[in-house]
């Protein structure tokens, strides 16, 4: 495991790269999996190497974009997968973590990290954002809520939903409910099938460092001014929630009334 040499700004490494070294070197790994937007690999010894990319992380198993943002590197012993991940972070906002799993459990566990958007049940979805006053598109992107639901998709399901980004939880009706939770599956099985949303700054990867595909399925997001697909009448409208872009359509998302 290394530290390759950086002149951007520094990422987080928790409890720092030697200690990570000496706790995980020569373990098999056991588990990969994902916690909200975290990716975790799980040695054999139940120890965890979480990465956290955030806005302008990549987690690669190919060759990164370049050298000059390369955070960390791990080397695989000869075996028929990769022999190398990397984590690369062009702004350094992502965080490195080497954890035990009571550790992660203080950390993430309990309600810091609601359950994951893919397989939280109908009922306890409704339950953990109806009771809000906040705006739902708000609500969607509090990951202790419902953890995994990024700004891009949130724009996309109310849309899928016909629900207006403004509206407040404790306003939705039972019917608007059961929309928005089909299309949050929907969308979020969607974007995985194509490998999520590559967009005008090419940030996004996949772990191949090759696009994605999402963007070119967008309904509303980075659509502002465009004719809305739907009902192809509604020019899609692009507004600030908590310093967030949403996009929408004011005609197929009508605003709840009083």
């Amino acid at each position: 495991m290394l530290r390759p040499p950086c002149d951007r700004r520094p990422i987080a490494v928790v409890p720092g790269i030697e200690a990570i070294e000496r706790r995980s070197v020569g373990r098999r790994v056991a588990d990969i999996r994902r916690l909200g937007k975290r990716v975790l690999i799980v040695t054999d010894d139940a120890y965890h190497l979480v990465f956290e990319p955030r806005m302008t992380g990549l987690v690669l198993l190919s060759d990164p974009p370049d050298d000059r943002a390369l955070r960390i590197e791990i080397r695989f012993e000869p075996w028929e997968g990769p022999e190398r991940l990397w984590f690369w972070d062009r702004r350094g906002l992502g965080t490195f973590s080497g954890l035990e799993t009571d550790e992660l459990e203080r950390r993430w566990g309990g309600e810091t990290v609601g359950p994951d958007a893919l397989s939280i049940e109908p009922a306890d979805f409704r339950g953990r954002l109806a009771p809000s006053r906040r705006p739902i598109k708000v609500a969607l992107l509090d990951q202790t809520r419902v953890a995994g639901i990024g700004n891009l998709y949130a724009s996309e399901m109310l849309h899928v939903a016909r629900i207006h980004p403004e509206t407040p939880c404790d306003r939705l009706t039972g019917p608007q409910w059961e929309r928005l939770f089909r299309a949050m599956r929907d969308v979020l099985e969607t974007a995985i099938r194509y490998e999520g949303s590559t967009l005008a700054d090419g940030t996004y990867r996949n772990a191949l460092n090759k696009a994605g595909g999402y963007q070119n399925h967008h309904r509303v997001y980075d659509r502002a001014e465009e004719r809305c697909p739907d009902c192809e009448r509604g020019i899609i409208v692009r507004i600030v929630q908590a310093q967030r872009s949403t996009f929408f359509c004011p005609r197929c998302q009508r605003p709840a009334r009083s």
